[in-house]
């Protein structure tokens, strides 16, 4: 174990350049055939057969076609480390012209889970051959559907994926970051994300005697301005939720009170605690709003991701893994976003680590979810060097 630690750095970054052009050329592979949702055959079988070359048992259909593989270290006992990457693709055109541009219409691989998933491949590769000298064990966790609302890691890890994990592991390549720096976020990375519909039910009447019907446009209304105080005065502003309402729709015609009026929207919050008093808020408003002034409501919460939140020790260690494979000058402290990543449903069990792979090409200035998007294929071998030195110092 002493020659392991000593030489960690040197090793890693030997073996990661040694696998990259292999990684890169599975990507490439994966890049060419996208496969969206749960729907990723493919892709799971390239995972499957690549881990069983390591000499791997991977369990398949875990939720569906995600796929598992433990790697058990052979020095002594020791943490359960889980690592994730996600594997499916976005339903859009590609307009890159890549010679491996994907060959399916209105599929693309437009935020780089084809980046992740040999990124993972090559960290299992990699501690697999270290695997003796480490303490514990590894789990790779690779992931259908993140990009669907049905969420595959909530479907793994309803299937056991995060069983016996006592660390979570995520990472997700950022063009906004030059490829070799590597960015993190202190506390919450992404938000939750509730969806919400609702139905205000009045009464309906002739536009020139309102005082014979129930408005619920007015009532809607009355509502929808009063949800955004349960965003100024319910919340520590340090937590500040997000609510937005997407759609309203009500009436028939331009001299018709309508029976109903339908609005529904999104409530984002970064912490736990925001995120249950904006439920209980958004209940008490709809409901209470709708009674004084003589109407009901119907209301559908739908629960989605819960805020993904970095746990101040592991981030610590994990950054400062990345800073000894490295250096300080490649790690970039970044903030957080309202968007929302299912990585979370891992993070909620278990002290986790979410950390971006910077993935810009040299003067170009691209985004994910872009149908030109061309991230950096180096980014592939520094997060191979990146997670391996993380779960083996974890592990040593």
């Amino acid at each position: 174990m002493e020659n392991l630690v000593n030489d960690i750095r040197s090793l890693i970054e030997r073996e990661a350049a040694e696998i990259e052009p292999t990684l890169i050329a599975i990507r490439r592979d994966i890049h060419a055939h996208p496969e969206l949702g749960h729907e990723t055959p493919r892709t799971s079988s390239i995972v499957v057969e690549e881990l069983r070359s390591m000499g791997l048992a991977p369990k398949t259909g875990v939720g569906g076609l995600g796929v598992t593989a433990d790697i058990q270290g052979g020095a002594g006992p020791g943490p359960l480390v889980l690592i994730r990457a996600d594997m499916d693709a976005l339903p859009m055109d590609e307009a890159t012209g890549l010679p491996y541009a994907s060959k399916i219409p209105g599929r693309m691989h437009a935020c780089g889970h084809d980046l992740h998933t040999a990124t993972l491949l090559g960290v299992g590769r990699i501690l697999t051959g270290i695997a003796p000298q480490l303490r514990g064990s590894v789990r790779l966790v690779f992931q259908p559907a993140e990009e669907t609302i049905d969420s595959g890691a909530r479907r793994m890890v309803a299937d056991g994926a995060a069983e016996g994990a006592a660390i979570a592991l995520g990472f997700h390549n950022m063009p906004e970051l030059p490829v070799g720096t590597f960015g993190f976020v202190r506390g919450a990375v992404f938000a939750s994300g509730d969806e919400f519909n609702v139905v205000v039910r009045g009464r309906s009447g002739h536009a020139a005697r309102p005082y014979t019907a129930l408005d619920p446009i007015v009532t809607a209304s009355a509502i929808i301005m009063q949800l955004q105080t349960a965003v100024s005065r319910s919340v520590n502003p340090a937590a500040a939720p997000v609510l937005t309402v997407g759609q309203i729709h009500g009436g028939t015609a331009f001299n018709i009170i309508p029976e109903t009026c339908f609005f529904e929207g999104t409530i984002r919050c970064r912490s736990v605690e925001s995120r249950e008093i904006m439920k209980e808020r958004f209940f008490e408003i709809c409901n209470g709003v709708s009674a004084a002034m003589g109407m009901t409501c119907e209301i559908n919460f739908i629960r989605g991701c819960p805020p993904e939140i970095n746990d101040e020790e592991v981030l610590g260690s994990t950054v400062s893994s990345i800073e000894r494979q490295f250096s300080q000058d490649s790690l970039i402290e970044c903030a957080g976003d309202y968007g929302t990543e299912d990585f979370a449903y891992f993070t909620e069990l278990m002290p986790s680590a979410h950390v971006f792979v910077g993935s810009s090409q040299p003067g170009r200035s691209d985004r994910v979810h872009n149908s030109d998007y061309q991230p950096d294929e180096r980014c592939i071998g520094f997060g191979v060097a990146a997670l391996a030195r993380t779960a083996v110092d974890i592990l040593s």
